[in-house]
């Protein structure tokens, strides 16, 4: 006969898991719909590490004796409170903003690549060609900007969209761009 309980276990824990699964999981609907729409966007590099710290949290509570589910449950309640007073505060007062977010950084301008800021950024140009492939870009020259944004994201412009130069106004070394959009159609 086969002895299942290597995946099967033997002790009572699977029921708990079920039960704790069931509740850590309505308390995180419970709190993201108390919260809003951004409780998991991934608008900022503050945002991310919440999103990455609500799944640390369940994921204790789901597999680990301890947290318990009013502890886990407590946790996420405390990671959302948070998420919603930074958010809000960063909306009130700009150094909030500044000292919470990172600085989206233009690393490409046109068909130039601005090594400065790649290296600023720890960003190799053999990852810039990736994004750029990724973007369905094949030529530099099809490129009007790219942004590493503050989320770690890399937004790839490209030159035959129409620009504002309200999009970049955020952007650190944006300046480089003005003889560019100022060339460009306004649509």
């Amino acid at each position: 006969m086969i002895d299942w309980t290597w995946m099967t276990g033997s002790d009572p824990s699977l029921p708990m898991i079920l039960l704790t699964g069931i509740g850590i999981y309505a308390a995180l609907l419970v709190l993201t719909r108390l919260t809003g729409l951004r409780s998991f966007s991934k608008m900022s590099s503050f945002d991310f590490a919440i999103t990455v710290a609500i799944g640390s949290v369940v994921a204790s509570t789901l597999l680990a004796e301890q947290p318990s589910l009013l502890v886990g449950a407590a946790g996420l309640a405390v990671l959302y409170g948070m998420q919603w007073i930074v958010s809000t505060l960063r909306r009130a007062a700009a150094p909030v903003e500044r000292l919470v977010d990172n600085e989206p950084l233009l690393i490409m301008a046109g068909d130039e690549v601005l090594s400065d800021h790649l290296d600023a950024a720890r960003v190799t140009e053999d990852d810039l060609r990736s994004k750029l492939r990724q973007h369905g870009i094949a030529h530099p020259a099809q490129v009007l900007a790219v942004v590493l944004e503050t989320t770690g994201d890399v937004s790839v412009i490209p030159r035959d969209e129409p620009v504002s130069a309200w999009a970049f106004e955020d952007v650190r070394g944006a300046g480089r761009l003005t003889p560019l959009i100022d060339a460009e159609p306004t649509g």
